[in-house]
């Protein structure tokens, strides 16, 4: 009997979704570990009032990886209009937090949201609690709330909790089964290391067996990494865990156009450049392909197939 390999992938934001979009055509088993630190908007006022992870990350994932008509997916992304009580918030992150109030715990949302809309994977939060990312600036100022630390434009120290939030159990035991464990795309230090700043989930990331890979962005992100190379983020990430665990960095090797570029240098975030000489200091692999698209709005995005097929051919049987 054919059994699926597990892949683990953890992040968070728009960038997980897309991986995700792709992934889920592949004959893997999938379970999605994403951030509940957002503050900002729709999620940050539900958190607020009902004392609960932020629901917006976990909403795009859950849409990403569902099998539903397009209309439902519409439906759930669908954000109220006007100055009313509703006003700003996606339909989606309404129903989770009504099928929290159901089931009393995010955990146990997903997985009935899981059957109502044919979603094809595991989506776990990080942490069931209601948590608030700080960072530390290079200058020492202490920077409080996701949605806060990349207005700052000031260069990031670290990223931590002002208490240790407890794990999601089922997450620490996806980690542990997992055959490959993928982190990224998505905000460095607002997307991806809020995942791993739970100590238990710094322990299992070491101690798994699992091939263990990094999709690194594109582009800088200005507030977040601006002048960054692909060796400058992975030893971010590896500061935040306490030690080098990665065995894999993916980058991309698109020519981008020039009107392209000039756009994205004028907002202060440029090519994330791939340092193949630190990296192999590092030790880590290097997979470099041809990932990237451009949108009709003139964005460079990853391809969500050309992505996830470049993640699959790193499964191992």
């Amino acid at each position: 009997m054919y059994i699926k390999p597990k892949v683990v992938v953890i992040g968070g934001g728009t960038g997980l979704s897309v991986l995700l979009r792709g992934l889920k055509h592949f004959p893997v088993e999938i379970t999605a570990i994403v951030t509940v630190a957002d503050d900002g908007g729709s999620s940050g006022k539900l958190r607020n009032e009902f004392d609960m992870p932020a629901p917006g990350d976990l909403r795009n994932v859950m849409v990403a990886l569902s099998e539903v008509e397009p209309l439902v997916e519409e439906l759930l992304q669908y954000r109220f209009k006007g100055d009313s009580s509703l006003g700003g918030h996606p339909l989606g992150n309404l129903l989770l937090t009504a099928m929290v109030g159901v089931t009393g715990d995010l955990v146990s949302a997903m997985k009935g949201l899981r059957k109502v809309f044919d979603i094809r994977g595991n989506i776990l939060p990080s942490t069931c609690e209601s948590v608030t990312l700080l960072a530390e600036m290079e200058d020492g100022e202490i920077v409080v709330g996701e949605s806060m630390i990349p207005k700052t434009h000031k260069s990031i120290e670290r990223v931590f909790f002002g208490k240790n939030p407890q794990p999601v159990k089922e997450a620490l035991d996806a980690i542990e089964n997992a055959d490959l464990i993928v982190l990224g795309i998505g905000s460095l230090y607002t997307s991806i290391i809020p995942n791993l700043l739970i100590p238990e989930m710094k322990e299992s990331l070491i101690k798994s067996k699992a091939k263990k890979v990094y999709i690194c962005n594109a582009m800088q992100q200005p507030g977040e990494s601006r002048g960054y190379t692909v060796s400058d983020h992975i030893k971010a990430i590896n500061q935040h865990v306490g030690g080098e665990f990665l065995d894999v960095v993916v980058t991309d090797s698109s020519e981008i156009p020039e009107c392209i570029m000039e756009k994205y240098n004028d907002e202060g975030a440029g090519r994330v450049e791939v340092d193949f000489e630190n990296l192999e200091k590092m030790k880590i692999d290097i997979l470099e392909q041809k990932l990237l698209e451009i949108s009709e709005k003139g964005t460079v995005r990853h391809h969500p197939y050309r992505l996830a097929g470049a993640i699959y051919s790193l499964v191992e049987y």
